[in-house]
């Protein structure tokens, strides 16, 4: 299908500079990192941003789960077809974070504040471990009010579908609702991402509020088991409790909630409110030699999603394209996508 405007696809969530490099146990012993792990950064963890840019070969991508979403749909779509919300600093990182999203063809509209410093996670790769230490920062600011601005809230009402992140829980659940409200009165697909078990379980009440308003709901099997824990359905079935999600109640009786959780590399489960039948979509094999980095899959796999319901393709073949991306994405390094771009093709 052809696209007929600009920016038909808005994501929000909480930007992050990934600055990754290989390192050693000399370098984790340093900040006192474990070698697989991802940790929030304590003040004693801070310089290791400087030292990763300064004294190691390290690799910057655009980073934040949703942002790597938004990249990878706009990876996939004709150009200027994704516009990505969040809070960034007014600093170097912010104009590196700038400059990668640029270079991807991903438009940005960050929050900017002066005072707190852009978001960062540090990534230290040795042999097949990393170790992740994030300092949220401005990402953690955001606000409704940098939403409803005239000039982004005019993306918000030209956009055809809008994807959340389930992190920007912990940010603002109000911006969450507006853009939710929004879907529904517009009859637009409202598209969420679990994103972490943590979600499920500790920000059970904001993330309960936007349910009636998820159109699709994607998320893993690990995220799929904390809903299920969390909210005391009992349920330890994957189609089980795909089931139980695509048939919570729902506010836009005009779509069918779709409700999707990827298990790497076990099959894809899909449920449809109303209907029995469960789905599975097996995920194509790739050779072990061929894997680099898991980092980012789903992030990948949402992307592909997103891309294939914006562009109006069948549920089927949205499942396939999110395959198709993550699978792209796990043979390159951290949550990145091959370039020269490669064009989708059904696997």
């Amino acid at each position: 299908m052809a696209a007929t405007k600009d920016y038909r696809l808005l994501c929000l969530e909480n930007p992050l500079l990934d600055i990754q490099a290989f390192g050693d146990e000399a370098l984790l012993e340093k900040y006192g990192l474990k070698p697989n792990d991802a940790i929030l950064a304590e003040e004693k963890h801070l310089p290791i941003y400087e030292d990763l840019l300064n004294n190691y070969d390290a690799k910057l991508i655009a980073g934040g789960a949703a942002q790597n979403t938004a990249r990878g749909a706009q990876y996939i779509l004709a150009p200027n077809s994704v516009v990505y919300l969040g809070g960034a600093g007014d600093d170097k990182y912010a104009a590196i974070l700038r400059d990668a999203v640029k270079q991807v063809g991903l438009r940005v509209e960050y929050r900017v504040d002066p005072k707190i410093p852009t978001g960062r996670c540090g990534v230290v790769i040795t042999g097949h471990n990393r170790s992740m230490v994030t300092e949220l920062g401005a990402a953690n600011h955001y606000d409704l009010e940098h939403l409803k601005r005239p000039d982004i809230w005019a993306l918000v009402e030209n956009a055809e579908a809008y994807y959340v992140g389930g992190y920007h829980f912990t940010v603002c659940p109000p911006a969450i609702q507006e853009l939710a409200k929004q879907a529904a009165e517009k009859n637009k697909p409202f598209i969420l991402s679990l994103s972490a078990p943590f979600i499920c379980q500790f920000f059970k009440e904001p993330l309960d509020a936007s349910a009636p308003y998820w159109d699709y709901v994607i998320g893993n099997e690990g995220e799929a088991a904390a809903y299920s824990e969390s909210h005391g359905l009992g349920l330890t079935d994957v189609k089980e409790i795909a089931k139980a999600l695509a048939n919570l109640p729902k506010i836009n009786t005009q779509r069918k909630r779709v409700a999707i959780i990827t298990q790497g590399t076990e099959p894809t489960v899909v449920a449809i409110q109303g209907e029995d039948e469960v789905k599975e979509y097996p995920v194509h094999e790739l050779a072990k030699e061929l894997i680099n980095d898991t980092n980012g899959a789903g992030d990948a796999f949402a992307g592909g999603f997103c891309a294939g319901i914006v562009d109006g393709h069948p549920l089927e073949e949205a499942v396939n394209m999110g395959q198709w991306l993550a699978r792209l994405s796990i043979q390159e390094l951290g949550p990145s996508y091959p370039f020269p771009k490669q064009a989708y093709s059904r696997q």
